[in-house]
């Protein structure tokens, strides 16, 4: 079984309000990302430090272990809350996710503890592919304290999605955009305008 976890755990700060239910071309943030995820697994989740407002959707919420620390505590709580193995896993401020990509990413999961794209030098871990044997080296890269996704990558086996095979699903670099801030949200509903 897969589970899909998509992560509304963040505090928005740049935004102002709740990135998940702001709205994107007359339709919430979160359910952009879930659209495009939505066949990829049998089980999904929401992990959210606030998870009422976003019961409407009908998918199985999931209150963050520690809320207010940060993705890597949200990647915790989403893959001790999965019910599937892998989890892959997308962050709700990312609304043109790719569900080919993923299907790329989790045909080659079999022997890796992430699978991850690497784009232009940078990791995109919340556009990734974890394994629960990943538990261990997250619990103790909190325990160390540490805030980046990427803490624990030294500590697993992990398989890096490069530029060249990222192009070929993402002729318009536009997979990994997020939104932190009102010209973020504009930007992407220019996109989203221009393709329809």
């Amino acid at each position: 079984m897969i589970s899909i976890a998509v992560q509304a755990g963040g505090k928005s700060s740049r935004m102002g309000q709740d990135k998940a239910l702001l709205p994107l071309m007359d339709k919430p943030l979160i359910e952009h990302v879930v659209d495009r995820l939505q066949g990829l697994g049998t089980d999904f989740l929401i992990t959210s430090n606030n998870p009422e407002p976003l019961a409407y959707l009908g998918i199985r919420l999931v209150q963050d272990l520690v809320p207010g620390t940060g993705p890597l505590n949200g990647l915790l709580t989403a893959l001790e809350a999965a019910r599937g193995d892998p989890v892959l896993a997308a962050a709700c401020d990312m609304p043109f996710v790719n569900a080919d990509l993923f299907r790329y990413m989790l045909d080659r999961a079999h022997d890796f503890d992430v699978v991850v794209p690497y784009r232009a030098g940078y990791y995109e871990p919340m556009h990734a592919v974890y394994a629960k044997t990943c538990i261990p080296a997250v619990q103790q890269s909190l325990a160390r304290k540490a805030k980046r996704l990427t803490s624990f990558f030294s500590e697993v086996r992990v398989l890096l999605i490069s530029d060249p095979v990222l192009a070929g699903f993402d002729p318009w670099g536009i997979n990994f955009f997020n939104i932190n801030t009102p010209q973020d949200l504009a930007e992407a509903e220019r996109f989203l305008a221009a393709a329809n």
